[in-house]
C-alpha cells in the first residue's frame, strides 16, 4: 500500500482533507464524484504512487468536511468548487499537475483550466458530462421529469432512494462496490445532497469546452447510466485543446472501484504515465 508522506496542518488543505500520498516528481490530483469521498481511489493509489506524488482531497459536500464550510449560494454551481481546487493547488504550490477528475470532478477540472491553465499539464476526464440533460441535436442522458421524480424521491425518503440509487449508479453486481457507495452516500446530509445532485444534474457547461486548451483525454464505460457514449465523443469534438477519447469495455460509473484494471490500462495508454507499465508489470 501506499504511504500518506504529507499531511497538512492547516488552511483550505487542512478543511478539505488534503493528502499526499508517494514520492514522484509529477503531482497527480485525484477528485471524485457525487456521493464519494478520496477513499473511492484505493484500488488505484497502490499503483499510482509507483509513478506520482499523489493529492487526494475532500469536496466541500463531504460529510468529512466540517458542516459550516459548505455553502449552498457558492455551490449552487460547480465553479464553487472549481475555486478551491485553484486555491488548493496555490496554497499547496502545485503547477503544471496532471489531474483526473471524475463525474462532476471531471468539469470542475475543466472550469478550474479555463481559469489557471498553469496548473494543470493535462486534465484526465472519467465519467464526466457538461450537460446531463438532452437537448436539440445533443444526447446527455436524461430529461426533465426523470430528473424531477429523483429530486422528489431524494426529499421524500433520502435513505430509502439511496439503497435504490447505488445498485443501479454502479450498475455491475459487485457487492462491494455497492456497498461502498452505498455507505458514502447514505453519509451525506440530504438537503446538501439534493443541492448538489441540482447543481449537478441541472447544469449546461457545454460551453466551457471549447475554452479548455489544455490537453484533455475523456475516459468512460461503455455503459453508463448517467453518460451514454455521445457524450464521449461529444467532449473530445468540442474541447478547445488536443482531445482522446477511450471506451472502457466496462458497465457503470465508477470504473475506479469496478474495472480498475482497465481503468488503469487505459491510463498506461497515455504517454505521461506509461511508467505505470514498469510500477506493476504483474497487472499490466
Amino acid at each position: 500500500m501506499d504511504s500518506i508522506n504529507y499531511v497538512p496542518n492547516g488552511g483550505l488543505a487542512a478543511t478539505l482533507n488534503a493528502n499526499i500520498h508517494g514520492n514522484g516528481t509529477q503531482t497527480l490530483v485525484l477528485s471524485y464524484g457525487y456521493g464519494l469521498d478520496q477513499n473511492v481511489w484505493h484500488l488505484l493509489l497502490p499503483y499510482l504512487v509507483c509513478c506520482f506524488k499523489v493529492l487526494t482531497f475532500d469536496l466541500a459536500f463531504s460529510p468529512n468536511v466540517t458542516p459550516d464550510f459548505y455553502k449552498p449560494d457558492k455551490y449552487s454551481t460547480l465553479h464553487g468548487y472549481s475555486q478551491d481546487l485553484v486555491n488548493l493547488l496555490d496554497e499547496l504550490q502545485l503547477k503544471n499537475t496532471v489531474y483526473l477528475g471524475h463525474s462532476m470532478s471531471a468539469m470542475i477540472g475543466a472550469i478550474a483550466a479555463t481559469e489557471r491553465p498553469d496548473l494543470f499539464q493535462h486534465l484526465i476526464l472519467l465519467s464526466g458530462s457538461p450537460r446531463y440533460l438532452n437537448d436539440s441535436g445533443y444526447y446527455g442522458g436524461s430529461e426533465m421529469p426523470q430528473l424531477n421524480t429523483l429530486f422528489h424521491t431524494m426529499e421524500k425518503n433520502y435513505s430509502n432512494w439511496v439503497r435504490n440509487f447505488a445498485p443501479a449508479a454502479v450498475t455491475v453486481s459487485d457487492k462491494a462496490a455497492v456497498a461502498e457507495f452505498e455507505q458514502s452516500l447514505g453519509r451525506m446530509n440530504p438537503k446538501v445532497a439534493v443541492d448538489v445532485a441540482k447543481a449537478v444534474f441541472l447544469g449546461d457547461l457545454r460551453r466551457v469546452l471549447p475554452e479548455v486548451t489544455v490537453p484533455c483525454s475523456v475516459i468512460q464505460s461503455r455503459e453508463d447510466l448517467f453518460v451514454p457514449e455521445f457524450v464521449g465523443h461529444y467532449m473530445q469534438k468540442n474541447l478547445g485543446g488536443a482531445a482522446k477519447v477511450q471506451f472502457l469495455k466496462a458497465q457503470g460509473h465508477f470504473p475506479q472501484l469496478t474495472a480498475h484494471r482497465l481503468l488503469l490500462k487505459a491510463l498506461k495508454k497515455l504517454h505521461l504515465i506509461s511508467g505505470i507499465k514498469k510500477c506493476s508489470p504483474s497487472l499490466l
